[in-house]
């Protein structure tokens, strides 16, 4: 019983957690690294316990940032890359410019946001959009592309028009690339959201991370990372939660042990 249970795939994760965790103290005692390049893992523990209630205030701040980005990402990119999938045109037109706006690095346009937005929470949601939005359209156009033409001459054959085409057949065949391009967009939007933070801004997480760096307290810095990390990991399991829901036909979703 006690075997099957420290073997559960829920409790997986905790356990290696646990186990990173005495490696990192072990690694601290072994090699006498210092407590201003690596804080003891108590140290950061006592100052998670310390910070507690500041932290959640400001992580709340850096999640609804987030998660406004990560739908206005959903909102813009699935429709545009619906366009690009069904047009040649608009995608020799779009894809392109697509691309090459992710090469422009997110740090040097972001003090444009607050000299255009101001100190609010928009240019975080602008940047977390800007993370969020170019995996959610490549995922979705390939999903698209990767429908069976013959089940598509299937459904014409029968008389279904291209409405009922899309909703039976298009659409549920792309769901699974939709979805994976969701699971890399919410955590790269979690990114964005602390970089409008470290840009401009005196809230959320990424000011704390600002804060401690500054005053060189590594304990309230790592704790912080601990947090940024958990808030990624819970947006990432509120996709997987619903993937499960909506496509639970999908191979992806058999158990493996």
């Amino acid at each position: 019983m006690l075997r099957r249970l420290l073997l559960s795939p829920a409790l997986r994760p905790f356990a290696l957690i646990l186990i990173l965790l005495v490696l990192w103290d072990l690694a601290i005692r072994l090699f006498k690294i210092p407590a201003y390049l690596i804080p003891q893992p108590e140290q950061v523990v006592q100052q998670l316990i310390a910070q507690w209630s500041y932290l959640l205030q400001e992580s709340y701040k850096t999640t609804l940032a987030t998660v406004g980005g990560f739908g206005l990402s959903i909102l813009i990119g699935i429709p545009l890359a619906m366009v690009i999938a069904y047009s040649r045109v608009v995608e020799s037109f779009v894809y392109p410019l697509l691309v090459f706006s992710q090469s422009i690095p997110k740090v040097a346009i972001a003090p444009l946001f607050v000299v255009w937005f101001g100190f609010g929470i928009f240019p975080k949601v602008i940047c977390a959009f800007l993370l969020g939005f170019f995996p959610i359209v490549v995922s979705t156009v390939m999903g698209f592309k990767s429908v069976e033409p013959d089940m598509l001459d299937l459904a014409r054959s029968m008389g279904a028009s291209r409405l009922q085409t899309f909703f039976k057949i298009s659409l549920p065949q792309a769901m699974p690339a939709i979805f994976s391009g969701l699971k890399v967009s919410v955590t790269l939007a979690v990114v964005g959201a602390v970089v409008g933070e470290f840009v401009g801004s005196n809230s959320g997480i990424g000011y704390v991370l600002q804060v401690a760096n500054g005053n060189f307290d590594l304990p309230l810095m790592f704790a912080g990372l601990l947090v940024l990390s958990t808030i990624g990991v819970l947006l990432f399991l509120v996709v997987d939660v619903a993937e499960r829901l909506m496509i639970p036909w999908h191979a992806s979703q058999r158990q493996v042990f």
